[in-house]
């Protein structure tokens, strides 16, 4: 079928995150590319969560506003019992934008754990919805749920009732799809990072570096959340044993989280500083400046279903990564091609690989701009909204 990309006139953007961090980079990436193609894109929300509020360099485990601060203190029934509870909210919300905008092409929302008052309006105005899923009931998490029943079956009817579902690998579609008999028709989009965003001069490359004392120095940068399941502690506990066989290795470390101050004790404590810099919480417009410093990045680890938007970023930038061969980064990075691969959970094969492709700067520039390359073509935010904008058209040219 032809494909209409300037036929989606208003589209309705829902979510119930605080919309900081990577949650606001992909809901900017999807908002800001829809509208490029001429959609009217308008945002619902919690109340204060405004993606485009100005960068204020927020931790990514920091919670952004005071209801949010007070809620996630409650306990976990009761914080799960408020979820439902702001059903009632939703449905008034967008019931009532759904009055005011009959025109509404269709809804996209930012799939919640016990949020089904989109979907249920959706079905009674006759609205299509599509749902980007980005979290489950079936998946480990890092809060347990405490009415574990009730959210999968809400997660249940909201996935077999929706127009369709947009997944970010195929590792995760598969896995909820096994729990989800009968489930809506369901597309994989993987992340993504605009180009022109992570473009820099060789002047912002030699600023950067001098900033931070890189030059003279192979550069091997970490960018986001110092969190356990991210495993930069590790790795860097480990390479702090190897690093006397790359006398010109430097770690530049960007973000923080709740194991940056061990690692930071771990530094001081072996006079690492002249090795691995911390730069601590940035704002995200900082960003492409010290990805301009880096030569090569790494990922120790990430969730075995998730995209990392860190890994576009880098790619995007010119800067090849080492990262684990988890299903859906196997989807995006080619090892030896657009970066390279390390076995998943293995630390020493990661501080390994690291170690050699330091070693060959050429390389390191070849696959980089290889890496580029494919984000350039395939992977930027206006891929995802052309791919979601035919998807739309799919479905309803199929009822």
């Amino acid at each position: 079928m032809d494909i209409n990309l300037r036929a989606v006139k208003r589209v309705l953007y829902h979510h119930r995150t605080q919309g900081k961090a990577v949650e606001g980079v992909h809901i900017r990436g999807v908002t800001d590319a829809l509208r490029g193609y001429g959609a009217q894109v308008d945002l619902i929300s919690l109340p204060g969560a405004d993606p485009y509020a100005p960068d204020r360099g927020i931790s990514p485990t920091a919670q952004t506003n005071a209801l949010a601060r007070v809620v996630a203190r409650f306990p976990e029934p009761l914080f799960e019992l408020v979820e439902v509870a702001y059903n009632l909210v939703v449905a008034w919300r967008v019931g009532g934008y759904l009055h005011r905008h009959p025109d509404t092409t269709f809804i996209y929302e930012r799939y919640s754990l016990f949020l089904f008052a989109t979907t249920l309006v959706a079905r009674w105005r006759r609205v299509p919805i599509i749902i980007e899923v980005n979290d489950s009931a079936v998946v480990e998490r890092v809060r347990p749920l405490f009415f574990n029943r009730m959210a999968r079956a809400i997660e249940r009817w909201v996935f077999r009732r929706a127009s369709g579902l947009v997944f970010v690998s195929s590792t995760f579609r598969d896995r909820v799809a096994r729990h989800t008999p009968a489930m809506a028709p369901a597309i994989v989009t993987p992340n993504a990072a605009n180009i022109a965003s992570f473009t820099f001069s060789p002047e912002q490359r030699a600023e950067t570096r001098a900033r931070w004392q890189l030059d003279g120095f192979v550069v091997c940068g970490y960018l986001g959340a110092f969190v356990p399941w991210h495993a930069i502690d590790k790795f860097i506990y480990r390479m702090a044993e190897e690093l006397q066989r790359a006398p010109r290795l430097k770690f530049l470390l960007v973000g923080d989280g709740a194991t940056f101050e061990a690692v930071k004790a771990f530094i001081d404590e072996r006079k690492l500083h002249e090795r691995i810099v911390l730069t601590g919480r940035v704002k995200h417009s900082e960003v492409p400046g010290l990805l301009a410093a880096m030569d090569l990045a790494v990922l120790p680890s990430a969730g075995d279903y998730t995209s990392p938007v860190k890994l576009f970023e880098f790619m995007a930038c010119g800067v090849p990564a080492v990262a684990p061969d988890f299903g859906p980064i196997c989807e995006v990075l080619k090892d030896g091609e657009t970066g390279w691969l390390f076995s998943a959970q293995n630390v020493d094969q990661a501080v390994e690989t690291v170690l050699a492709r330091s070693a060959d700067t050429a390389e390191l520039g070849r696959v980089g701009q290889a890496a580029r390359e494919y984000i350039r073509r395939e992977r930027q935010w206006s891929n995802n909204a052309a791919q979601l904008i035919e998807f739309h058209q799919r479905l309803t040219s199929a009822t």
